[in-house]
């Protein structure tokens, strides 16, 4: 089949002409096919919101209203419904202040096209065009649908779709895909494919499909399964201790009651999503824009950073290496008449490098030029006539195999130098010049190099704990060549080979590797997946539209500087400055933001044991509650709500990825509650020794409960002693304020049964005291460990 009949075929299958569609065609067209644009798929914010209130500690605390409501305990029904609506509200806000984020990414100038509609070359937006239209593209244009060309010959660069780092050619019946760019010509199309159908629209419908999956819901669910069973187990005690004892069940079941809903860790959501926006906004100041929250909390346990290679570890542009002469030239002489042989106001890939060559270098041409052929790919190369003091000379650049036929040179050098750079994965130009008879001047190497910072950034991460690996569609040779400089490693995988092993093997190639070459949009995807079937949590950096897919994955996925939109809406972070180094910015605050709700969280896992813990045993010992089912819920509001300031606490990060460890959390909270257990004792012995009646009793156990709360916050936020680290000021003062209220009321009598003030004082010194104590305590422990 020849390329007319090829033509005749395609022609025919779309029902056009050379000539291209009209108006009217066009408008049918375009209702059958649709427009030419890919439309995300968006909830509702209403179903969005509501959706807050379906997951598993939202039904924990919808069961606790309903029971409440039952045994008509109307008031502390009403506070944890209002918690539960504040989780979901703070929630909805900052995902939807994160979503606003990424629209405004989107906001850009509408893309258009010139079509030629009713026999006249028109200008139409992009998202108008049907297939079977007849279009143009040219230099600095974006291709605006899947195109087969049917007239000229271009240059694209289309690194933002495949990976591929060099711009390459397209000639007639070649396709163009939507979303690459133009560098060199003009021609003219017949548009084959639109929307979802186009190369750029099928990587969408992938981007469709990928999820990164959250870690939040399994942490709390796995905190609150430890809690509840502790609770169900004391419960069953107490109950059946009271049956023993004839006391009244109908006394006994508000407290267990109440004594479950303390194990709920009501406000841990809200005080998770508070310090990840937190996070988020001192990200932002940075440079950094998250677009999924909980990516931030995630940055701090990633220990895999898959790096795409092109415009990411690289400058995605050509730059000459050290040029190599031949016997009798020198390095200038080789730029200099490359230089000769270039012009920028082509915008040619190649002639832009070699003239930031001879600038970087200081090198300019002392010759005139008389006339220039720019490249043609028939010809392979660039001509230019000289004027020299001598006379004129011919200068030509252009590919090692067609400049090699037409100059003198040594062969066998040649050769060698030629297959060593091009083993080193380096693009080769060679350059000639002379009068009559041409001579090889020398060899340009030229690459995508890497950007000046990526060294330094490999090597922070590494320091970090964070393995980095590479990803890219170019070939192995380039790929080992940019990862050995950059300091990434050169064990590298062949994606070929790797798509023909089985799932398992698959993963362990993946584990393994360091550099991925000849590397499709889906097989990012099917990295980031593999490492995380293994355990890994993975981070992925891009910026093209190839992608997109892996960074949805990802649950750490970054849109560097200078993305294509569908990447910014496909990532989670969005960083808004040239390099990488903010990148270990986001892995250092993400382990801040770990510290934060580590530390909310012991501390919650203590109060809880200590609570539960503390009122059963104290019933078995006293036969009497020493505080009431109001005095608890009035605990858990004033202190869970006071001790969210801990997500503005300063910390300090972890030099090692950080992992949700449950198992290991409840252990050394259960070490720090049973020390607080004997200070709980201690506190009611002293009440009891004072005379004080059961009412007054209650008052002060609560105090002992809120202020050891308080206080043990500080034992934990830190490594070394409380006073090593400076907290935030709203920590402070949240406290500060806490400890004043509670002697208020419990010196008035507001919501609680009054007591001497001295008595509240006294309280507030042991705790204090003992907090001194448990702080000792857990150095001792830390340092053994």
């Amino acid at each position: 089949m020849n390329d007319n009949e090829t033509l005749e075929t395609l022609l025919k299958s779309l029902n056009t002409t050379l000539d291209g569609l009209t108006s009217e065609e066009a408008k049918s067209r375009l209702l059958k096919f649709g427009p030419n644009e890919v439309k995300e798929k968006r909830r509702s914010p209403v179903i969005e919101f509501l959706m807050k209130f379906w997951a598993p500690v939202p039904w924990m605390l919808e069961v606790t209203v309903i029971l409440t409501f039952l045994l008509q305990k109307f008031l502390d029904m009403y506070i944890i419904l209002f918690l539960l609506i504040f989780n979901s509200i703070i929630s909805f806000v900052q995902e939807h202040r994160a979503e606003n984020a990424v629209e405004l990414l989107k906001r850009r100038l509408q893309v258009m096209a010139k079509v030629k509609r009713d026999g006249k070359w028109v200008s139409i937006q992009a998202k108008e065009l049907v297939p079977g239209d007849l279009v143009t593209v040219r230099i600095g244009d974006i291709v605006p649908a899947d195109i087969k060309i049917v007239e000229g010959e271009i240059l694209v660069d289309q690194s933002a779709l495949t990976g591929e780092s060099q711009p390459v050619e397209r000639k007639p019946l070649d396709n163009l895909y939507s979303g690459s760019i133009v560098k060199r010509g003009e021609a003219k199309g017949i548009v084959i494919s639109t929307g979802a159908r186009t190369y750029f629209g099928k990587t969408t419908q992938l981007v469709q499909v990928a999820r990164a999956k959250s870690h939040i819901q399994d942490i709390i669910m796995k905190i609150v399964r430890y809690l509840i069973v502790i609770d169900v187990i004391l419960v069953i005690a107490l109950t059946l201790f009271a049956i023993i004892a004839g006391i009244r069940l109908s006394d006994v079941l508000p407290f267990s009651l109440v004594v479950l809903i303390a194990s709920v860790p009501v406000a841990l959501p809200a005080t998770f999503t508070i310090a990840m926006a937190l996070g988020a906004e001192e990200l932002s100041r940075k440079g950094i824009l998250v677009t999924r929250l909980n990516a931030s909390e995630d940055a701090a346990s990633m220990d895999v950073l898959n790096l795409d290679k092109t415009g990411t570890l690289t400058e995605n542009r050509l730059r000459v290496g050290d040029p190599i002469p031949s016997k009798g030239y020198s390095d200038k002489d080789v730029v200099v008449y490359a230089l000769l042989a270039s012009d920028e106001a082509t915008q040619d890939p190649i002639d832009l490098a070699v003239a930031e060559c001879s600038r970087e270098r200081g090198i300019s041409s002392p010759y005139s030029r008389l006339r220039f052929e720019p490249f043609d790919p028939s010809k392979k190369r660039t001509e230019a006539i000289i004027s020299t003091p001598e006379g004129e000379i011919r200068v030509m650049k252009g590919a090692p195999q067609v400049i090699e036929q037409l100059a003198n040179v040594d062969k066998k050098w040649f050769d060698e130098q030629v297959s060593s750079l091009s083993a080193r994965g380096f693009r080769v130009i060679a350059v000639a010049a002379g009068r009559e008879k041409l001579e090889v001047v020398g060899l340009l190497p030229l690459y995508d190099r890497p950007r000046p910072d990526s060294p330094k950034f490999i090597q922070e991460i590494k320091n970090l704990g964070v393995a980095p690996k590479m990803v890219t569609g170019d070939n192995s040779l380039i790929a080992v060549e940019v990862a050995r400089e950059v300091g990434i490693g050169d064990k590298v995988c062949d994606m070929r080979e790797v798509r023909e092993v089985s799932p398992q093997e698959r993963s362990k190639y993946v584990e393994e590797c360091q550099v991925f070459a000849e590397v499709f949009p889906e097989d990012k995807y099917t990295i980031v997946k593999s490492l995380q079937d293994t355990g890994h949590v993975v981070g992925m950096t891009g910026d093209g539209v190839n992608d997109a897919p892996a960074l949805k994955q990802a649950e750490v996925g970054i849109a560097v500087y200078n993305s294509t939109d569908v990447a910014k809406a496909s990532a989670s972070m969005v960083l808004t400055h040239e390099g990488l180094t903010d990148i270990v910015e986001a892995i250092k605050t993400g382990r801040k933001i770990y510290q934060r709700m580590l530390t909310y969280t012991m501390n919650k896992i203590i109060k809880t044991l200590q609570v539960v813990l503390f009122l059963t045993l104290s019933f078995f010992l006293t036969r009497f509650f020493v505080t009431t089912p109001f005095d608890v819920i009035l605990l858990l509001f004033l202190n869970d709500f006071v001790t969210m300031s801990i997500a503005t606490d300063n910390v300090t990060y972890s030099m090692k990825p950080e992992r949700w460890n449950v198992n290991k959390i409840v252990r050394s909270s259960l070490i720090l509650a049973l020390l607080v257990l004997v200070e709980s004792f201690f506190v009611l012995w002293f009440s009891m020794s004072l005379k004080l009646d059961v009412n007054e009793i209650h008052t002060a156990i609560f105090d002992m409960l809120v202020f050891t709360g308080q206080f043990t916050i500080y034992i934990l936020r830190t490594r070394g002693r409380m006073w090593s680290s400076v907290p935030s000021k709203p920590l402070l003062i949240s406290s500060i304020a806490d400890i004043l209220f509670v002697l208020a009321i419990s010196s008035l009598g507001i919501l609680v049964t009054p007591i001497p003030i001295q008595v509240t004082l006294a309280v507030l010194f042991m705790a204090f005291t003992f907090n001194l104590l448990f702080d000792q305590i857990k150095v001792s422990l830390l340092r053994l460990t």
